[in-house]
C-alpha cells in the first residue's frame, strides 16, 4: 500500500492543522503563515556633535580692600588741675622752750636731768652759788633742759638771742652746733660765747676730783663774766 493515497479523515486533518488550515468551498489547502508584524526598535542615528567652545574663564572677582579709616590723634585729655586747698599759713616760729629765770643778761644755761622738769634742787642751789660769784643772779640767766625737749641751737638762738651759752653736760654736737670744742675751754662762734663743761652733779661733789672741776669752772666763768 502506498502511502501517498492514504486518505485521513476531515476530522483528522482539522485537528491536526487547527492552527494553519481554513476550508473554502469545501476544499482545504494550506494558508501561508501569519507573518507577525514585529516592531524593530531601531537605534536613532547618530546626532552629530558640535564640537563645544570652550567658555572664557570668569574674571575672578577681586576681594573688595577695606581701607582703615586714617584717623587723627587722640586729643591730649589735659590733666585736671585741682587747686590745693586755702591752708593756713604755716608758723615758722619756733615752739617755745620752757626756761627757769628771765633772761635778762641773756645767759642760756643747758642742763640735762632726765625725769626733772629744770633740775634737782640740791644741783639749782650749787648753780646759784656759782653766778652769784660772779655777781649775777637767777633773773639774769634762762635754763632749759634738754632732757626735757631737745634743744636745738637755731630755735634757742630765735628764742633768747643770747650771747652766751652755757653746756652742762650736754655736747656742743647735741644742739646741733656745727662746731666742736672741749670742756673747760671758752669758744666764741657767731656772735655767741659757748662754754662747755661735765653735768652739775659731778661738779657739786665734796671729793679731789669735783674740787678740780669746780676751780676749772670758775677761772673759765671769771674770764667770761668778771
Amino acid at each position: 500500500m502506498s502511502f501517498q493515497n492514504i486518505k485521513l479523515p476531515d476530522i483528522v486533518i482539522a485537528d491536526l492543522y487547527r492552527q494553519s488550515l481554513i476550508q473554502y468551498d469545501g476544499e482545504i489547502t494550506e494558508t501561508p503563515p501569519a507573518v507577525v508584524e514585529t516592531n524593530i526598535i531601531t537605534a536613532p542615528p547618530p546626532v552629530e556633535k558640535k564640537p563645544v567652545e570652550p567658555k572664557a574663564p570668569e574674571p575672578v572677582k577681586q576681594p573688595e580692600i577695606i581701607s582703615p579709616k586714617v584717623q587723627g590723634p587722640e586729643p591730649v585729655k589735659q590733666p585736671e588741675i585741682i587747686q590745693p586747698k586755702a591752708q593756713a599759713p604755716v608758723s615758722k616760729a619756733p615752739v617755745p622752750y620752757k626756761t627757769l629765770g628771765n633772761n635778762k643778761r641773756q645767759i642760756a644755761i643747758v642742763v640735762n636731768f632726765p625725769n626733772e622738769v629744770f633740775l634737782p634742787e640740791t644741783d639749782l642751789q650749787f648753780l646759784t652759788k656759782m653766778i652769784s660769784a660772779c655777781k649775777l643772779n637767777m633773773a639774769d640767766v634762762a635754763i632749759v633742759n634738754h632732757a626735757s625737749v631737745q634743744v636745738a641751737i637755731e630755735p634757742l638762738k630765735q628764742q633768747l638771742q643770747p650771747k652766751y651759752v652755757l653746756l652742762f653736760g650736754v655736747e656742743p654736737g647735741a644742739i646741733q652746733l656745727p662746731i666742736s670744742f672741749p670742756a673747760f675751754k671758752e669758744q666764741a662762734y657767731a656772735g655767741c660765747t659757748y662754754l662747755f663743761t661735765p653735768p652739775l652733779n659731778e661738779l657739786n661733789q665734796e671729793n679731789e676730783q669735783a674740787k678740780v672741776l669746780k676751780r676749772k669752772l670758775w677761772d673759765c666763768l671769771k674770764k667770761i663774766f668778771l
